[in-house]
């Protein structure tokens, strides 16, 4: 009997160790994965009565968009079953990279603590074992990130050229329809992609800097809004997410339509950008400053007529 307690309890040690280790991975590489810049990495804003209908694919984002997040725009389908996405929209989730990746960190170092039979954290004993505690917690973080970012290849575009559009005209189309209206679609030019372009230049610069003022010139009401809401959360924790070096690598149009005196356009953008968080003192708690990163996402756009495009959602590729 104590022969087979003593290979029972073997095997649940063993079972809560692989568990253990699994969720270490887990936790520690999860957080590497996501990038701010401006939107947070997440889908919000309106698109019109297409907001909860998915663009069409393109080129650029073959996969298509996520769902909308967070809309001011009231819901015409059911809850389930939205045209376009097969089911409900995602909950709103406020993502911050760099408390997911400090309690990534935390949590795995004491999971690590327990695996190696040290006690949570290695243990905890007075002052020193504190001083101790935050080293470890650094070198867990600081090794995960080199990791994901030499092992796991994270996209990498230094030195690729910038993205330049062919002058003779617009960009392919993704596939947008005129819709049941029958209202002719805006005509997309390559004037209205410089602007394109130049918005999300702006957009993020603005962003960087926390200039709710410049943001108010270049987006919605509504986006602004939600642009207000995540950098007070990011100055309550002490740090500001800065976005540099921003390279259009490809853009197509996904749809372009009006409704209700408005024309709107979504256009998919792949862009390459250094994607770091520093904390009040301008040090580095998270990304990198030298290191390129990629993403792609569709910006829509909104214009009165006779006005100017301005910024009215954001969604992530998927």
């Amino acid at each position: 009997m104590a022969g087979v307690a003593q290979q029972m309890g073997t095997r649940m040690r063993r079972t809560r160790t692989l568990l253990a280790a699994l969720l270490a991975v887990a936790l520690a590489l999860a957080p590497a994965l996501g990038m701010a810049a401006a939107g947070d990495s997440g889908s919000f804003g309106s698109r019109g009565l297409r907001t909860y209908t998915a663009p069409p694919s393109t080129s650029t984002s073959p996969y298509g968009a996520a769902p909308m997040q967070r809309s001011l725009t009231p819901r015409q389908a059911p809850a389930y079953g939205a045209p376009g996405y097969g089911g409900a929209p995602y909950g709103y989730r406020s993502h911050s990279p760099f408390v997911s990746g400090l309690l990534g960190g935390l949590i795995g170092a004491g999971i690590g603590g327990l695996l190696f039979g040290h006690g949570m954290f290695w243990g905890i004993h007075g002052i020193g074992g504190l001083f101790g505690l935050m080293i470890q917690i650094m070198l867990v973080v600081w090794l995960v990130r080199w990791l994901m970012r030499r092992v796991f290849g994270l996209p990498q575009f230094a030195g690729s050229p910038r993205y330049a559009r062919a002058a003779a005209g617009p960009l392919p189309q993704g596939g947008g329809s005129v819709p049941p209206s029958g209202a002719v679609p805006p005509q997309i030019g390559p004037a209205d992609f410089d602007a394109f372009e130049q918005t999300l230049y702006a957009v993020q610069a603005a962003w960087s800097a926390h200039d709710l003022n410049r943001l108010r010139n270049l987006a919605t009401p509504e986006m602004v809004g939600v642009f207000a809401e995540q950098m007070a959360e990011q100055t309550s924790r002490g740090v500001r997410n800065v976005v540099s070096d921003v390279h259009l690598e490809q853009g197509d149009l996904a749809e372009a339509w009006r409704e209700d005196g408005r024309d709107y356009a979504t256009v998919a953008m792949r862009f390459a950008m250094h994607d770091a968080t520093e904390d009040r003192n301008g040090r580095l708690v998270d990304g990198s400053v030298t290191e390129w990163v990629s993403t792609v996402e569709y910006w829509t756009f909104l214009r009165v007529p006779g006005g100017r495009w301005v910024l009215s959602a954001i969604q992530q590729a998927r």
